[in-house]
């Protein structure tokens, strides 16, 4: 019988809830089992490990952000589309930090296969349709704006934007606009 009415699911939950609190650094069995008020032990028939736990919380970030990101996109095209992913995208990542950080964990195949990155990935491609790109273009520019989106997420969370008085929001809607303008005029090889 489940103590403390313990499920993978409840605890999954928790850790990610704690991560959003704390860092997705500071997700610890001993944590998570201090929510519920059990001892460590007790989480070890519903996770394997901490590592285990981490790639739960990873899971389910990815699920949360790919069904954010395909609300968002439903009936858009074209920088309509790219503009409510790339939001989207920014809006989980400053609504859920943890759970955000935890999406770039590296998982193991089997555990990176049955997860929704897969669903990014093709959300991702299925937006850049719009932009006509054939291979290897189209797998640049995933990257290009998965570093883009990734990394002005990060700057913007560890105050990388604060030292001018220019917004953040500003300098994003116009990092859209340059995205969209060099996805509409991408370089020939």
């Amino acid at each position: 019988m489940a103590r403390a009415g313990l499920t993978t699911e409840r605890v999954t939950l928790a850790a990610a809830d704690l991560a959003d609190e704390v860092g997705f650094e500071g997700v610890a069995v001993s944590a998570v089992a201090r929510i519920f008020g059990v001892k460590d032990a007790s989480l070890y028939s519903h996770i394997k490990g901490v590592q285990d736990l981490r790639a739960r919380v990873a899971v389910l970030a990815l699920a949360e952000l790919a069904d954010q990101v395909a609300a968002a996109l439903a009936g858009r095209a074209g920088k309509d589309a790219l503009v409510a992913f790339a939001n989207a995208y920014r809006a989980y990542a400053k609504e859920h930090p943890g759970r955000y950080t935890a999406t770039q964990m590296q998982l193991e195949p089997e555990v990176a296969a049955a997860s929704a990155a897969g669903r990014h990935a093709a959300m991702t491609r299925a937006m850049l349709r719009g932009y006509d790109l054939a291979e290897p273009d189209q797998t640049d520019a995933v990257r290009l704006l998965h570093s883009a989106f990734h990394g002005y997420v990060l700057l913007e969370r560890t105050g990388g934007f604060q030292h001018t008085p220019r917004t953040a929001d500003a300098s994003w809607a116009r990092t859209l606009d340059a995205l969209d303008a060099v996805l509409n005029n991408w370089p020939p090889v």
